[in-house]
């Protein structure tokens, strides 16, 4: 008589049954996170790859980087490379210059390993090259961005949030600024062509409540600025000089389309579009359509008046400033010379709205006026107002 097979306690069966729920989860978790640390490290080798190529490419052009130690973390979300105690040396300008920060840190998603995102953490500082810094630059926050794969950027932009650069050293007056924003950003991107392949560029630039009076008087008092601009004319985005970038332009018969120009200080708006070109002496040519609000609030700044002191200078014979001519009115008779410069400033006003169209901005009266470059020689209206310099 045969034995009877004997049956495995259900118990044993049931127990199996229950852990296949668990264990398939739990072992298709296993994998992912494997693969997922597979997919960080190749996504930071490519993101290191790519600052890497980044960091070549600008010592071709003449800017070296440094670290004293660096660094790459981030798992398991981001790649981040940090730099502290970062130094550059650019040499290509005249006199060389040197620049440090306190570190940099470079960050990129692992689903995007090509697009890096720097934060910088001031101050900066900028000197000649083995000298004692001259410049010193600080911020709330600072990031910059670049998009696309060595030597060829796609996009590129860099913002500043409560940014300062203050003159330092000998040479500095005291409390002296050079630049303030309350925030500033500029951004760059390609809108036709290749960067190998005569690629135009569009930049726009943002300032907010930003002041630079060493730069032009007009720029003395805090403004809102918006700039939008599309460049042509260049070969490549190879890094090169800006004079021969210059030089492309001019003989390619390229040029700058200021798309749009905005303008906000206190209640006077200027609001314009136009074009610019640059001639075979490296000099500005071109037209910008202004329409301004409060023409009573730019002409003095502008300096407008100063043509009427420098006659009145030549007048009474007076050698040195422009103003001494007005100073020895005022000695004649007290406030004389500030009368004439009122009533020059009203005159010159009231010219400029009569060369001009009359518009609105905002409900408010304007006047559109040519904003002219002649030869690098800038006018308003039939009035010249400055001169830029030769680009190359």
């Amino acid at each position: 008589m045969q034995p009877r097979p004997q049956r495995r306690p259900k118990s044993d069966e049931y127990g199996r049954r229950r852990l296949w729920p668990i264990l398939v989860p739990v072992a298709i978790l296993i994998v992912l996170a494997i693969i997922w640390v597979w997919l960080w490290y190749y996504a930071a080798t490519v993101a290191d790859r790519t600052l890497a190529g980044w960091v070549d490419r600008e010592a071709a052009a003449g800017r070296v980087y440094s670290c004293a130690t660096q660094s790459i973390g981030g798992f398991p979300f981001d790649i981040a490379a940090r730099c502290t105690d970062a130094g550059a040396e650019i040499r290509n300008t005249v006199p060389p210059l040197a620049a440090k920060a306190k570190s940099v840190v470079f960050a990129a998603q692992v689903y995007w390993p090509t697009h890096l995102i720097g934060e910088i953490a001031g101050p900066l500082t900028l000197a000649e090259l083995d000298h004692a810094p001259s410049f010193v630059a600080n911020w709330t926050r600072a990031r910059l961005s670049v998009s696309g794969v060595p030597p060829d950027p796609e996009a590129a932009s860099a913002e500043l949030d409560g940014a300062r650069v203050d003159r330092v050293g000998s040479a500095a007056v005291a409390g002296e600024t050079l630049f303030q924003a309350r925030r500033a950003a500029l951004q760059g991107r390609i809108v036709s062509g290749s960067p190998r392949n005569h690629p135009v560029v569009e930049l726009t630039l943002h300032l907010a409540k930003a002041a630079a009076f060493p730069l032009h008087p007009l720029l003395a008092e805090p403004a809102d600025i918006d700039l939008d601009a599309v460049l042509r004319g260049f070969k490549d985005l190879a890094p090169k000089p800006l004079a021969e970038r210059f030089r492309e332009m001019q003989a390619a018969g390229g040029g700058v389309e200021i798309k749009l120009l905005h303008f906000v200080q206190g209640s006077a708006i200027v609001v314009g579009q136009g074009k610019l070109s640059v001639n075979e002496h490296g000099r500005v040519d071109g037209l910008v359509n202004v329409a301004i609000v409060g023409l009573e609030e730019i002409v003095p700044i502008l300096g407008i008046d100063h043509l009427v002191e420098q006659g009145i200078d030549r007048l009474s014979g007076t050698e040195g400033s422009a103003a001494q001519g007005m100073s020895a009115l005022d000695r004649l008779i007290p406030g004389l010379g500030g009368a004439i410069r009122e009533s020059a400033n009203a005159s010159i006003v009231d010219t400029l709205k009569k060369m001009g169209e009359p518009s609105a901005i905002d409900n408010r009266p304007a006047t559109v006026l040519p904003l002219r470059f002649a030869d690098g020689s800038v006018y308003l209206g039939m009035l010249r107002i400055g001169e830029l310099p030769p680009l190359f």
